[in-house]
């Protein structure tokens, strides 16, 4: 009598088929590379401008105006007497003097209210400074 050690517990060990699993990978690879495009920048020519850094740069004449937290203007440091835009403009035409490009550079409080920094806008426009730019201060303290 022969002794038969193998245990019938409930037939063959199941199998990993990897045939689907790859045909499913390829058919993913095959659609990536028909979908995928390539740009070509060396069709695009660019010429770009050289710097020559010993010339003299010219800088546009600036008019400063400082607004405080309570209204009051400075033109070039100079405080203006009066809030309204026609006394304000008088002051940017006499600054503004013989510079029709002038820029004028807006420095205001961060406590100022919007209607004063409206109000040099108004009075630059009346005289023709159309050039604006406003001052500010980064996180590290330094003026920009």
């Amino acid at each position: 009598m022969a002794m038969n050690f193998r245990s019938r517990r409930g037939g063959d060990e199941p199998e990993i088929n990897l045939i689907p699993f790859i045909d499913v990978l390829l058919v993913v690879l095959i659609f990536l590379m028909l979908s995928t495009t390539y740009a070509r920048f060396n069709e695009l020519k660019v010429s770009l401008p050289v710097a020559d850094a010993n010339k003299q740069r010219t800088l546009p004449h600036e008019i400063s105006v400082a607004i405080s937290a309570e209204g009051r203007y400075a033109v070039n440091g100079k405080v203006v007497e009066g809030a309204g835009p026609e006394v304000l403009a008088s002051h940017l035409a006499a600054a503004a003097q013989g510079h029709p490009e002038s820029i004028v550079v807006i420095s205001a409080d961060a406590l100022a209210a919007h209607q004063s920094v409206v109000t040099v806008m108004d009075a630059a426009r009346r005289v023709d400074l159309l050039h604006l730019t406003f001052a500010t201060q980064g996180s590290s303290g330094r003026s920009r």
